[in-house]
């Protein structure tokens, strides 16, 4: 059975500084306020030393990738300074920029509204560049009855697809890993949505990558234990917390989850 994993999320949005315009790492609050964190590079090292297990970098901005030269720029610096896998998405618009995305030292292509819109993109790059590479991501909202509904654009736009039944869709059309994150608790810390996990989860034969919530350490042993998640992405938690992976990953590990321990 693999280990569990502990993921730091990378959110990126453009900002302009002095003259010039740069990529900085910043976090969210239910996909509406951000706030400034600092250098990406800077922080992934950090979180490298930690023991993170991978890196989820996303373009919040969703400039289409396939001219955010600053971005791929990015990308070339985290995959040659560090060296855990990375997970890239946001401005994904084409099957071309998996590749353009995977050359510049991307492991994994995380995508979300362009696959609910045009879902035969799973297919076609899961032929292409492997499962493995084809990560679907799903944003969502629940209604005031508790429903939960697949949102697009940044949680902005409610579609009327059933969460489940779109994880399941993705999978079978060949996508490698599903993340699942709840919008309205995004940067709140008030713990994450394991019900839902739970049901999408142990009804899918590939990994589910939980995120939204995570404000003590216990809420990632509650995604795992309760969730089945097989792994726990958080942004705030991590970039403002006193914890850090390593205390973490202690944690974890004492409620019994196999996860690793040594680099």
């Amino acid at each position: 059975m693999l280990k569990k994993r502990l993921i730091p999320k990378l959110l990126i949005q453009h900002r302009q500084i002095g003259s010039m315009i740069r990529p900085v790492l910043v976090t969210t609050r239910k996909f509406d306020q951000s706030f400034d964190v600092g250098d990406p590079v800077s922080q992934a090292k950090i979180y490298q030393a930690q023991m993170a297990d991978e890196l989820i970098v996303l373009n919040i901005d969703r400039t289409p990738i396939g001219s955010d030269v600053l971005l791929l720029g990015l990308i070339e610096r985290l995959a040659s300074e560090t060296f855990m896998p990375l997970a890239v998405g946001g401005g994904v618009r084409s099957v071309e920029d998996f590749g353009r995305l995977l050359d510049h030292g991307a492991d994994k292509v995380v995508i979300n509204s362009i696959a609910a819109d045009n879902p035969d993109i799973i297919d076609t790059a899961a032929s292409q560049f492997g499962a493995q590479c084809v990560v679907v991501s799903i944003d969502y909202r629940r209604h005031v009855d508790g429903t939960p509904r697949v949102y697009t654009d940044r949680a902005s736009h409610r579609t009327q697809r059933s969460v489940v039944e779109w994880a399941h869709e993705a999978a079978q059309r060949g996508a490698g890993e599903i993340v699942l994150v709840d919008a309205d608790r995004d940067g709140t810390g008030r713990g994450l949505d394991c019900t839902l996990c739970a049901e999408v989860a142990h009804s899918l034969p590939i990994p589910v990558i939980l995120s939204g919530g995570c404000g003590i350490a216990s809420h990632f042993s509650d995604g795992i234990l309760d969730g089945g998640a097989e792994a726990i992405a958080a942004g705030t938690f991590f970039a403002f917390r006193d914890q850090n992976p390593i205390q973490t990953r202690s944690h974890v590990r004492n409620s019994g989850i196999d996860i690793r321990v040594e680099t």
